[in-house]
């Protein structure tokens, strides 16, 4: 670096960006400021503290930032008066003065150099309005973005919300409907009970009448699963051989025979083991029996509701992670798992679900509801881009030492003449009213920011796909903005 050049105001008004101020004020900025030559290479690095100003006098810069462990060219000028470095001095201590990129030379180039305090108290006493306008776009763009992010928070907690209870609502009113139902069945079975009990055959046979209702509990279990069409043709067939075997009302029986299984040769081995026995004990007994079904799919249906709330439940908490570190080493499977239960509702029928997960992946260090808000984000947009049908598709696995989460849906696509914008604050495709543009933009702050990670998209018509690109090693800090 060669210093102590000469500074000439007449050469720093012929910069664009000096070529309004009067002699005094390029006095001044000759008296305050410097002339260096700079060499090939780094001036100075992302994240360091910002101390200086630099404008380009003749030569070529080169900007980068960081971006998943590689440096990425953003900026690269050979323009007379291209500036870079403590742009933001003006702001003093409310925002972190550090580099937000990395700054190269590419060719020996010479720079004015200003301080950074320098260039404050200069932008304070010749701009005062202009340092004002700047304080007020800087610092209300900032706080309205804070305001957004926070709407946009709450109203997808509302959304999930919503979706949550009436999830649970469903479940719980069928665990209701079967209990009530089950003390019925049972109070019934007791009447069929104390009326077998009066029935003329040996206690043989009433043993035998036990282990058969024994074994079509157990049947209950392993019921087949049949089509509509194998259903009906099921129960017409049972409903003949009641009627055959003189059971009243027989068709209002066979659905509930059928849905355990049991077929015209089972009930075949009752008939055997009544031989004997008068009309009506047969007919109490498969209603006896029948009741012992009923029972046992009424069970079942309280089981599978209460384990359904349960299942809700804990998505919720994984969800939300309360009661949990803020950042841990999680199953990133986990985490989509109780995403996709928290959206089951918005997805709804019309939109299949692929899940094609590498469970060889390791957990991985995270802010793990944070990277819940990122599923939900990447999912809700898949769920609107197909309008209630299509396939979503969340796929995991390894690239390197980055985990790999893909979410794809068969919507229409993302334009390519906007696909660069789509992660810019308050850019939305959605109508007024119905989209702030943030929910990307948070996600990006989420993954880039916060996890040190990669977002991006890849779509045509019927095929996008975003890919987030997570660290396998300890990389995030607790105290990185998001």
């Amino acid at each position: 670096m060669t210093t102590g050049l000469p500074c000439d105001p007449v050469e720093l008004r012929s910069l664009f960006l000096f070529e309004k101020l009067d002699d005094a004020q390029l006095d001044w900025l000759c008296r305050d400021g410097r002339i260096v030559t700079l060499e090939p290479g780094r001036v100075y690095r992302e994240g360091d503290p910002a101390t200086c100003f630099y404008v380009l006098m003749d030569g070529e810069l080169r900007l980068t930032r960081m971006s998943r462990g590689e440096e990425i060219e953003t900026v690269r000028s050979d323009q007379r008066g291209a500036y870079a470095g403590a742009w933001s001095a003006y702001l003093g201590d409310r925002v972190e003065q550090n580099y937000d990129a990395s700054m190269y030379v590419q060719t020996t180039s010479r720079f004015f150099i200003l301080e950074a305090a320098t260039f404050a108290r200069m932008m304070h006493e010749w701009f005062p309005m202009a340092v004002h306008l700047l304080e007020g776009i800087f610092f209300g763009s900032r706080n309205t973005r804070e305001i957004l992010d926070q709407r946009e928070r709450l109203l997808a907690l509302g959304s999930l919300s919503a979706g949550l209870t009436h999830e649970l609502n469903n479940p719980a009113a069928a665990a209701v409907r079967a209990t009530s139902s089950l003390r019925e069945r049972i109070a019934g079975q007791r009447h069929k009970l104390a009326m077998i009990a009066k029935g003329k055959f040996d206690p043989g046979a009433l043993v035998s009448l036990v282990r058969l209702q024994d074994e079509a509990a157990a049947q209950v279990a392993k019921a087949p699963t049949l089509t509509p069409i194998e259903e009906s043709d099921r129960e017409d067939a049972l409903g003949d051989w009641f009627d055959d075997h003189g059971i009243a009302d027989g068709w209002q029986l066979a659905p509930t025979f059928v849905q355990a299984g049991i077929d015209e040769d089972w009930l075949e081995r009752v008939v055997s083991t009544l031989e004997g026995a008068s009309e009506g004990t047969f007919e109490g007994a498969i209603r006896w029996l029948n009741y012992t079904v009923e029972t046992e799919l009424l069970m079942n249906e309280i089981g599978d509701s209460t384990t359904r709330i349960s299942t809700l439940v804990d998505a919720a908490k994984q969800y939300s992670q309360m009661d949990r570190a803020p950042y841990q080493v999680v199953d990133v499977h986990t985490l989509l798992d109780s995403t996709l239960v928290m959206l089951g509702r918005k997805i709804g029928d019309g939109i299949d679900v692929v899940k094609e997960y590498d469970r060889s992946l390791p957990e991985i260090p995270c802010y793990a509801a944070e990277l819940n808000q990122v599923w939900t984000n990447l999912i809700d947009n898949a769920i609107a881009a197909m309008a209630g049908r299509g396939t979503l598709t969340v796929r995991t696995y390894r690239e390197n030492d980055c985990a790999i989460v893909e979410i794809g849906d068969t919507g229409s696509g993302v334009p390519a003449d906007i696909r660069g914008r789509i992660f810019e604050p308050f850019f939305t495709t959605k109508p007024v009213g119905e989209g702030t543009g943030l929910g990307l933009d948070i996600s990006f702050r989420i993954v880039v920011n916060k996890h040190r990670g990669d977002i991006r998209v890849e779509s045509e018509p019927g095929d996008t796909r975003f890919l987030v690109r997570l660290p396998l090693n300890t990389v995030a800090q607790e105290e990185n903005p998001a």
